[in-house]
């Protein structure tokens, strides 16, 4: 097997064994023997089980990360128009719904890591909440006129709206579906954030 092949095989059962077992209680050894590979090629890859943990959280981070840029997407590159603000708190729910479902019970990885006694990986599991947060505020900065301390908190609000929402989802048999979680919620969360849009917000007139 190639090398990429391999190291990518392994992260998948990291994943699925982290995310099962929790951290402290999965083993180098518990990988391995899962992953089908001795301990020197799995060190060669990771050479510790912290490294192979952030590993796993680094690729689940960018692909929550890249669901929030798509769905700002439409705002930041403008103009914007009535009504994209709404559509942009749906696709945000949206997308955090969506990569709840499509991660599982990995999602909880990002969400409610066991590895948080250090400050440092502390800050690499939370990198991707933050990042999704961090991109939100800017939008709702341009649309509120709030300044940045003000719109982080909102932002950071929204996000874990979603996020609970998407994870309780996961749990729950008899939860709605995807489509009616992303509806309830983005229309909860849209009916706060309209609030707080400046009056004098300029849309483009070309529409």
């Amino acid at each position: 097997m190639a090398k990429h092949a391999r190291r990518a095989q392994v992260l998948r059962v990291a994943q699925e064994l982290f995310a099962g077992d929790g951290f402290h209680h999965v083993s180098m050894d518990d990988i391995a023997d899962r992953a089908e590979v001795s301990k020197p090629v799995l060190y060669r890859h990771f050479p510790s089980k912290l490294d192979l943990y952030l590993a796993v959280i680094d690729q689940r981070g960018q692909a929550l990360v890249d669901a929030i840029e798509t769905a700002v997407e439409p705002i930041e590159r403008g103009p914007v128009q009535p009504g994209d603000g709404r559509d942009v708190v749906m696709a945000i729910v949206r997308a955090y719904v969506e990569f709840v479902d499509g991660a599982g019970e990995s999602s909880t990885l990002l969400f409610e890591s066991d590895v948080t006694h250090d400050a440092d990986v502390r800050t690499r599991v939370e990198h991707a909440t933050t990042e999704a947060a961090r991109r939100i505020a800017v939008v709702l900065e341009d649309v509120t006129g709030l300044p940045p301390a003000s719109t982080a908190m909102l932002a950071t609000s929204l996000t874990a709206m979603a996020q609970v929402a998407a994870t309780h989802r996961l749990r729950v048999a008899d939860a709605p579906s995807a489509d009616e979680t992303a509806e309830l919620v983005g229309r909860l969360a849209w009916g706060g954030v309209a609030g707080l849009i400046r009056a004098d917000f300029e849309y483009d007139g070309s529409a």
